[in-house]
């Protein structure tokens, strides 16, 4: 069951008391629970007492930019709090995938994208998984990836002895190429930031959502080279993406490259196992 000080404050943000909380499961950081309220309605809730202060404040703040572009659908916010540490969310009951789902979603992902942010970084810092997740705003996507991806994750797991000091070698001189290695220059793209297939949620007409995001602005190839790590995605999907808001020719040559941030996150998170993934593709560009 939910927390005392979550019950009172959701009968208090959300005017009903709840009446019943179901456990759901997926989640590796939070409890998540459907919770009935005693109004009728029903609402997702995620608690975690031992939560960063800021991280679901953060987290509603990602929902409300990813809705306002209003391409996709993102669950909407009820109420939030630091302290205690939760969110209430608009209940998605899940559903089959309609006939269309994956051209739906590469259209509608290739529309989020094109409401452009104000450029590359975001006002606020947030999270990935557990991680801060530094958003500075940067000139060039260049710039932005080394100094507010790669660097900081390097930086995380060389303290922590994960990473050798030839790694961190090897990943400054990759920082150094990377003006020569991003491709042609593009606009900032709205982007989910953290689009691996446990975070694609299929709503009750089948239709496409997302949820838990990292957003920031950035280059649209972070989102469908995360889409490619560890599967889940249909070639109808990207298909759908490309004819939408067309790539550019080359873009499947720097999956990797924008892989490299999510495996270093991994090995942050996860620990070793990662290390051998992380190496083959920070090593494609060197």
């Amino acid at each position: 069951m939910i927390s005392a000080a979550v019950r009172d404050a959701l009968a208090r943000e959300l005017g009903a008391e709840p009446t019943d909380a179901t456990p759901l499961s997926g989640g590796s950081i939070n409890d998540a629970y459907a919770v009935s309220l005693d109004d009728g309605r029903r609402v997702f809730v995620k608690e975690n007492a031992g939560a960063d202060s800021t991280m679901f404040p953060t987290e509603a703040r990602g929902l409300e930019w990813l809705r306002a572009a209003g391409a996709i659908r993102v669950p909407e916010v009820l109420a939030v709090a630091g302290d205690p540490g939760f969110i209430a969310l608009e209940l998605i009951e899940s559903s089959r995938r309609a006939g269309d789902f994956c051209e739906r979603l590469g259209r509608q992902l290739a529309a989020l994208h094109r409401a452009e942010p104000d450029g590359f970084g975001l006002d606020h810092d947030n999270f990935i998984g557990r991680l801060p997740q530094s958003n500075r705003p940067a000139e060039s996507w260049a710039e932005f990836y080394a100094r507010e991806r790669i660097g900081p994750q390097m930086d995380m797991a060389c303290d922590a002895g994960l990473l050798s000091g030839s790694d961190r070698q090897e990943l400054e001189a990759l920082m150094a190429k990377l003006p020569e290695l991003v491709g042609d220059p593009e606009p900032a793209a709205r982007l989910h930031g953290d689009l691996w297939g446990g975070n694609l949620h299929v709503g009750e007409s089948g239709e496409p959502c997302l949820i838990d995001p990292a957003v920031f602005g950035g280059h649209r190839e972070m989102d469908l080279a995360m889409m490619q790590l560890f599967g889940g995605f249909d070639r109808r999907v990207f298909a759908a993406y490309d004819e939408a808001y067309p790539l550019q020719p080359e873009w499947r040559d720097r999956i990797s490259l924008y892989q490299l941030y999510y495996l270093l996150v991994h090995v942050n998170l996860f620990g070793s196992g990662y290390l051998g993934q992380t190496r083959s593709a920070m090593r494609r560009y060197l």
